[in-house]
């Protein structure tokens, strides 16, 4: 059983994740997606973002080191949240109301919130996507498991659309819509084969031991609503990939 202190640093790594603390920084370290405060520059920043440079199974990861195995089945029960979206500076992202999970076996992780990078952090086979989204859950000890969508270049995407539609354009705003809802459900792909592997926080301080999820089959969006999100961040908002090292990547 972990001790008590472990389970409250656990828990406190989670909730800087989903409440976007860990995308909008931590602490007084500042980060960002280029130049001296750069994903090359994250372990240096601060003590806490060490991990950043000395981890082993740091996420995202070019998904290409692909075995066959048998996983637990994962079931989604996902309902409709009111839609307030924040622009914390690295992400747009939306928060999730109680109640709404995911079952990995007979394991449950509630959905916390969901945000997106642009192009996308996971590749396959060295081929990127124009975006990417992250949808967190947490379990009841605060460990984590993240379902990626990839989303490539096609027809509008209505659910996208009612995000964006309410997209702040400066960091440090959210916006709320009190007469509109949205589902996660819709966010993801008809087809619900993933890959999983073991990883981390894609952002300082890249905290492992986060189960990964990616959603195989892609999701259109417009290129226009591709561009209106690049356009708001200013900068592409992706992780490089990292080494997989001596992991596999299970389908």
């Amino acid at each position: 059983m972990k001790s008590s202190k472990l389970k409250r640093l656990t828990w406190l790594v989670a909730a800087s994740l989903w409440s976007g603390a860990a995308l909008a920084g931590h602490g007084d370290a500042h980060w960002s997606y280029e130049g001296k405060t750069g994903p090359d520059h994250w372990a240096s920043l601060a003590a806490e973002f060490g991990t950043c440079g000395a981890g082993r199974n740091q996420s995202p990861v070019d998904l290409s080191r692909i075995v066959e195995a048998e996983q637990p089945p994962v079931t989604f029960h996902y309902d409709r949240t009111p839609l307030t979206v924040t622009n914390n500076g690295h992400s747009v992202q939306v928060d999730y109301a109680p109640g709404s999970y995911i079952e990995v076996g007979d394991h449950r992780f509630e959905l916390k919130q969901f945000h997106f990078h642009s192009p996308s952090e996971h590749e396959v086979d060295g081929h990127p996507y124009p975006m990417e989204g992250h949808l967190v859950h947490a379990d009841e000890d605060g460990n984590l498991a993240v379902i990626g969508v990839f989303y490539e270049e096609g027809r509008a995407n209505a659910a996208i659309e009612s995000v964006w539609n309410h997209m702040p354009a400066k960091a440090g705003q959210n916006e709320k819509a009190p007469d509109e809802t949205v589902n996660a459900a819709a966010l993801l792909p008809e087809d619900r084969s993933f890959y999983r592997y073991s990883g981390s926080l894609t952002t300082p301080p890249c905290s492992e031991g986060v189960t990964w999820m990616v959603m195989k089959q892609p999701v259109q969006v417009s290129h226009e609503e591709v561009a209106q999100f690049h356009g708001i961040m200013g900068v592409d908002n992706n992780r490089p990939v990292q080494p997989l090292n001596a992991r596999l990547i299970l389908e």
